[in-house]
């Protein structure tokens, strides 16, 4: 029992090394290719992203890339491939920053109500894309691009002056909510923290207990193992379904929260897009994982922060989405070649005890 533990271990570890191993190698030779020196870059990206003001612009970035990962992973672990996490995201601020700015009540009401109905926005939203596949077999791949469309769509028709908008110079943004939105901050040296790191750490939390120590948990990762096998067991995968992608669009309403609520204050025409599309990237460096996905953020925003740097040393701005797409590639062919590896062995060692079981049976018979 010893021995299966410390294998698992070792291919626990081997896998994230071998995927940082190889990503270092190819982005090496990329770099290469285009004349520059790998090394130097490396260590203008080290020293720049340890810099006390990079590490809190990192902090800060990584809050909605993993909320976003973890809107995301609760789709991946039901095999349900959330591709409308972007859609649900931006749907879900337009509509809560069209609320807040229509209210003005004292911040312990007006800062949840604002949460809450980004939260039933997104849900409602990645709910469509559920009932869609448990009534009508439809791939919650292709609706949820589709609503990804019709997102952007309802936004730009009411993002319009004299509908749910005001025009702002050569902006179009919603009311500004009132002071009583703004969301706490975490004083530090030299900028503050964004308070949604709280909100991001608890999520997390809740995400990993509920699957690893409840009843719902067990139910949803054995229906993402077999179906089949969860139906037998009383399990009814359809209400899973469904289940799972209204957590999915929650999780996501609470995306654009950290903007909305700490920086932007209005949902406009320059609201961040695309967060809900690298969510899945960082979901998949983390492993579904709220510790991975958290690493796995922290990094995409060292990456994102470093690379302006590089700029500045006469390296391509393209290097930095080539060394995010390398990394992506290889932890996910790192992964898998150490499962199958981890397979095999597993299919050895009970082979050999099978083997050794059967030696005493036939020496016991022998001697009898």
């Amino acid at each position: 029992m010893k021995k299966i533990d410390k294998n698992k271990l070792i291919l626990g570890i081997a896998a994230p090394v071998l995927a940082i191993v190889a990503a270092l190698a190819i982005t090496s030779v990329i770099i290469l290719a285009t004349g520059k020196d790998p090394i130097h870059a490396y260590l203008v990206m080290a020293d720049f992203g340890s810099k006390s003001d990079s590490q809190v612009w990192i902090i800060n970035k990584a809050v909605p890339y993993y909320l976003s990962a973890l809107a995301v992973a609760i789709g991946f672990r039901m095999n349900l491939f959330n591709i409308g996490v972007d859609g649900q995201y931006r749907i879900a601020a337009f509509f809560a920053a069209v609320v807040g700015g229509a209210l003005t009540l004292p911040g312990f009401l007006q800062i949840p109500i604002i949460i809450i109905v980004a939260m039933l926005v997104g849900s409602v939203w990645a709910g469509i894309a559920g009932l869609l596949k448990t009534t009508r077999g439809v791939s919650e791949v292709i609706t949820t691009i589709m609503l990804n469309a019709i997102a952007a769509a309802v936004i730009g028709y009411f993002l319009q002056d004299g509908r749910l908008a005001v025009k702002d110079g050569n902006l179009f943004h919603t009311p500004n909510l009132p002071a009583s939105s703004h969301f706490f901050t975490i004083p530090t040296q030299p900028a503050p923290l964004d308070g949604f790191l709280v909100i991001a750490v608890v999520v997390g939390f809740v995400y990993w207990f509920v699957l690893n120590r409840t009843r719902f948990g067990f139910d949803l990762r054995t229906v993402g193992q077999s179906e089949s096998a969860a139906e037998a067991g009383g399990v009814s995968v359809q209400r899973m379904i469904v289940t799972s992608m209204l957590l999915s669009g929650a999780a996501a309403g609470l995306i654009g929260m950290p903007t909305l609520l700490g920086s932007s204050y209005n949902y406009g025409t320059d609201f961040p897009i695309g967060i809900g599309f690298t969510g899945i990237a960082i979901a998949l460096l983390g492993r579904n994982h709220p510790l991975g996905m958290a690493a796995a953020a922290l990094l995409w925003g060292f990456l994102e922060r470093t690379g302006t740097q590089l700029e500045f040393e006469d390296y391509q701005q393209e290097i930095v989405g080539v060394m995010q797409g390398v990394i992506v590639l290889c932890v996910v062919v790192a992964y898998e070649l150490v499962r199958r590896y981890g397979l095999r062995l597993q299919q050895r060692q009970v082979g050999a005890e099978l083997a050794a079981q059967a030696r005493k049976t036939e020496k016991a018979e022998v001697s009898s």
